[in-house]
């Protein structure tokens, strides 16, 4: 059986690297995408030869082209695509410039769109279900909580993109489905006050943050052959705060 090679976006994050590690235990060849070299270099050094690390700027749609291509030169095709990469700028409406919108928007929603444009190439002719997963926010369902209007705007528009593909491609065997977590532990709880923290903690019902390790089981669970009969869903992660 040919190992599935797989692509992650935002590799060199908190949420990429657990993913990455998850995939790769479960005998996927990984190809990290991150603007990081740094991080990138110290995967590779501690994952070995399943994982191949491509700096990149995700915000450039021609760098994106020119990496699938690598990917597609060296492998042939691919089988798993997890749209990670993200971040939450903070400015409140209507204090918005268009420069904080246009980057919100292409480092969440337009790196996702044309990574999928070229993953879905690439898939074409392999065997049996590939993968799509994209990783959304609880910010595009909750509005109780601090999420800005742009970072729930882009994450709102990759589910709408995960609806489309899914139901394009589900007779090509090309699963998608969205994770949308609510407060997880990554580097990106750094960008909140103390004050701000401590109350998005207070509201989740366990007490505490969800783990990155948790969120990159789902993935798995999706990768997996068990998430072959999974498309359109957008799967809410939040410790049941949210239920009404």
């Amino acid at each position: 059986m040919n190992k599935r090679i797989a692509v992650i976006t935002g590799a060199a994050g908190g949420m990429g690297r657990e993913i990455v590690a998850s995939l790769i235990r479960d005998g996927a060849k990984c190809y990290g995408l991150d603007i990081s070299k740094e991080g990138l270099k110290e995967m590779g050094s501690t994952l070995g030869t399943e994982f191949v690390g491509i700096e990149i700027d995700l915000t450039i749609p021609e760098k994106i082209l020119s990496s699938f291509q690598q990917i597609e030169d060296t492998e042939g095709g691919m089988d798993i695509l997890v749209n990670n990469a993200g971040t939450c700028l903070m400015s409140n409406f209507p204090d918005v410039s268009v420069a904080e919108f246009e980057l919100q928007m292409k480092l969440n929603f337009d790196s996702a769109f044309h990574c999928s444009q070229a993953a879905i190439k690439l898939m074409n002719g392999r065997a049996g279900v590939r993968k799509i997963i994209n990783i959304s926010s609880n910010g595009a369902y909750n509005f109780e909580t601090f999420d800005s209007p742009h970072y729930r705007a882009s994450k709102a528009a990759m589910d709408s993109l995960t609806k489309h593909l899914a139901s394009t491609y589900a007779v090509d065997k090309i699963s998608v489905n969205s994770i949308a977590p609510a407060m997880t532990n990554t580097p990106l709880c750094d960008i909140l006050s103390a004050d701000v923290l401590a109350k998005a903690i207070e509201k989740m019902p366990h007490g505490h943050l969800m783990e990155p390790t948790e969120i990159a089981e789902w993935v798995r669970f999706l990768a997996s052959p068990a998430g072959d009969i999974s498309s359109g869903n957008i799967i809410i992660l939040n410790q049941g705060r949210d239920v009404h």
